[in-house]
């Protein structure tokens, strides 16, 4: 497989178990508190990448300090995503939710300032439309403080996006190490707030702590480290594309798990995302090619060590 067809694969990835963890994370915070859930799944992704690390200490070798400062900075934007749309979603319906952080499509490439066509906004507005048509049944409602949240959320989740592009340009930061810094950083800080609702854990049944499980290795780890991993070898705008698709694959999840009906508005609204998120990708490639300034700005920013790679 090509590297570029590589990389959207992890993308999509990512974007399929994120669209996954609304449904998970719904089912979780039923039995536990929010910051419960959230301090659970940051731990046991930490404890995860610690465990990887001793494993390949004589590889990796220790964490450097640039690791440090920036897995801390993207640590702290990351889980500002998260609680941002986890309490977003506890206020607001999830039509709404889900219509409004779709706008992480246009918000990404504006804050990235790639200079893309016009055309690019168009695709991402088919794509907008088409969330739009995925949420329709759930029906929307005038904004209320959990659009505020979702709408903040979306601006994070751009920001993060690009951050990552950013801070891995040229610095010889490890997609492991980086990782293991965001997760112990959104650990430490969810502690706190958390502490009230962790002795509800010892009664907690083992669905819940699949559900934990889940979010804290796919929805956490292995969707951090994978992000990451693609977003150093990619743009941070096709980066945006691939991983916009996420409410498709929150749909599939909800319609396939939740028992929720699938419409024919639903269908269109799938196809009009998946559309217009593959034309926006080829509008970015197109870009990327003939713009010099773009395609040292989408080149692989690390080369990265045969341990990353092969996590």
């Amino acid at each position: 497989m090509p590297t570029t067809r590589r990389i959207d694969v992890v993308l999509l990835a990512v974007a399929v178990v994120w669209g996954s963890s609304y449904l998970t994370a719904k089912t979780a915070t039923d039995a536990l508190p929010v910051p419960t859930v959230l301090f659970v799944r940051y731990a046991v992704a930490a404890l995860a990448c610690a465990v990887l690390l001793l494993r390949f200490r004589g590889a990796t070798g220790r964490l450097t300090r640039d690791e440090k400062v920036y897995g801390g900075l993207l640590g702290l934007t990351q889980a500002a995503v998260l609680v941002l749309e986890t309490y977003g979603v506890a206020h607001t319906s999830a039509g709404n939710a889900g219509l409004i952080i779709s706008l992480t499509l246009v918000l990404t490439p504006v804050l990235d300032r790639v200079g893309l066509p016009g055309r690019f906004f168009l695709a991402a507005g088919v794509c907008l439309a088409g969330v739009g048509l995925l949420v329709s049944g759930n029906g929307l409602r005038a904004p209320g403080a959990g659009d505020l949240l979702m709408l903040a959320a979306a601006v994070v989740r751009a920001g993060h996006v690009v951050l990552v592009g950013r801070v891995t340009t040229g610095r010889a930061l490890r997609p492991l190490q980086l990782t293991a810094v965001q997760c112990a950083v959104g650990a430490v800080l969810l502690l706190l707030p958390a502490a009230s609702g962790l002795p509800t854990l010892a009664r907690t049944g083992a669905a819940t702590w699949a559900q934990l499980l889940y979010l804290a290795l796919f929805c956490g780890l292995f969707a951090f480290l994978a992000q990451t991993w693609a977003v150093q070898r990619t743009s941070a705008t096709r980066a945006g594309l691939l991983l916009g698709t996420e409410p498709v694959w929150a749909l599939l999840a909800g319609t396939a798990l939740g028992g929720e009906r699938l419409t024919l508005l639903c269908v269109l609204g799938a196809a009009l995302v998946v559309s217009g998120t593959y034309w926006g990708q080829a509008l970015e490639r197109a870009h990327r090619g003939r713009s010099p300034a773009a395609a040292r700005d989408a080149a692989p920013h690390c080369a990265g060590t045969g341990v990353t790679q092969a996590s």
